[in-house]
């Protein structure tokens, strides 16, 4: 597993208890700064759209709290990407009759992929916080810059968990398990499966299986028997909320599971998931975004972040796609502020500039970017559910549980 440099904290949580400019959407002075929030708010991902949103939301309302960036207060303008059609009509829409100087989303890989289209052919900057898979940013592109990790980090770190981790925890050669590959057909899924496929065949190791399946599937009792039928000893799968939940619940009717579960983030991060599976659920290990029950010496800030959010939200966050939103954006507005202005290519040599060390952010990110707009200083981490929490396992300096090499319910 990758290691985390430990170094000082980015600035802190600024004015926790100040009263907020103007809230997203709400109204606000004449002289505002528009920015366009671009995700699923309808739909099967509109859960983890929102609480991406949120984590923009709380970045733009800290700063609008010490006044605001370039001396004006920010305005979130939505628009619902429910599907890639309407993400780029939506992109459209928020840049022309909504007049917003820049744009933020999206979460999901496929409407991250069709909207930062749109944007690039407008010269139109679009940052994007959270959607994963690697061709978005290899299209050559300048008005884009992607703030998370990519897909083949993803799949980098999940196949490195099985040969360093799980094979040394049940006493038997990495070789010797039969590993699967599971995953939604689309952008996210094939991106994550096929670097998954490549690293383990770099590693030598055993792949017996690799199905995938229309993220809108309503029954995936028949991928369960297969599963069953190659004896796959390690699921890797990535996949949404709706179909985790669904493969979950086939596996108990079957009466049968892999030895672990290991999922690539998206609904493997939310605790409604956990809530609607239940107990079986406990033991799933999760390569994803940086969760908030994670080592703060490695992610300072990161209890003022929840305390942030429950104030504002009257709950824990939902995911750590919040967090994720909250360190992106604020990288990206910081770098608009150093900047003065958000002229086009001036703001890309800011941001080509910038240098943040790991280790400085509340979720353990830095910042620094490639000619391509990815930011090189963002890494997943390893989380497993354990009696109803997704908790943070690896690798060690930012864990704050040890790993359980069995799923199901936590022992008493």
């Amino acid at each position: 597993m990758s290691r985390i440099a430990r170094r000082p904290l980015l600035g802190g949580i600024a004015a926790l208890a100040a009263p907020r400019l103007a809230r997203a959407q709400g109204t606000a002075p004449a002289n505002e700064l528009r920015l366009g929030a671009l995700f699923p708010f309808s739909g099967s991902l509109a859960l983890l759209g929102d609480e991406s949103f949120r984590g923009l939301e709380l970045a733009a309302e800290e700063r609008n709290a010490v006044g605001g960036l370039l001396a004006r207060a920010i305005r979130l303008v939505r628009g619902d990407a429910a599907g890639t059609d309407q993400a780029v009509a939506e992109l459209r829409r928020l840049q022309g009759a909504e007049r917003v100087a820049a744009g933020f989303g999206t979460y999901a890989s496929h409407l991250g992929f069709a909207a930062s289209q749109a944007a690039e052919l407008q010269g139109f900057p679009f940052f994007e916080l959270g959607a994963i898979a690697d061709p978005i940013t290899e299209r050559g592109f300048r008005t884009l810059f992607r703030l998370c990790p990519r897909a083949s980090d993803f799949a980098r770190d999940s196949v490195a968990v099985v040969s360093e981790v799980l094979a040394g925890a049940w006493s038997t050669p990495a070789e010797a398990l039969r590993i699967a590959i599971l995953h939604e057909e689309g952008l996210y899924g094939q991106a994550v499966s096929g670097a998954q496929e490549a690293q383990l065949k770099a590693r030598g190791l055993n792949q017996v299986e690799r199905i995938g399946y229309a993220a809108r599937s309503v029954d995936l009792s028949p991928l369960v028997q297969r599963l069953r039928a190659v004896g796959a000893d390690v699921v890797l799968h990535t996949g949404y909320q709706n179909d985790i939940v669904l493969f979950h619940r086939a596996m108990k009717e079957a009466g049968w599971r892999p030895r672990m579960v290991i999922g690539a983030g998206a609904g493997y991060s939310l605790t409604d998931t956990a809530r609607s599976i239940g107990p079986d659920f406990d033991g799933t290990l999760n390569v994803d975004f940086p969760q908030v029950a994670v080592n703060e010496a490695v992610a300072p800030g990161v209890r003022d972040f929840v305390e942030l959010y429950k104030r504002r939200y009257g709950s824990d966050p939902r995911s750590g796609h919040s967090l994720a939103s909250y360190v992106g954006a604020r990288l990206v507005l910081d770098a608009m502020q150093r900047a003065a202005g958000l002229e086009r290519d001036k703001l890309r040599a800011t941001l080509l500039a910038t240098d943040v060390a790991e280790g400085a952010t509340p979720n353990g990110w830095g910042a620094r970017f490639d000619e391509k707009g990815q930011n090189l200083r963002a890494r997943p981490l390893l989380a497993q559910w354990q009696g109803g929490r997704l908790v943070t396992v690896g690798p060690a300096e930012a864990a704050v549980a040890q790993l359980r090499p069995v799923m199901g319910a936590t022992p008493p």
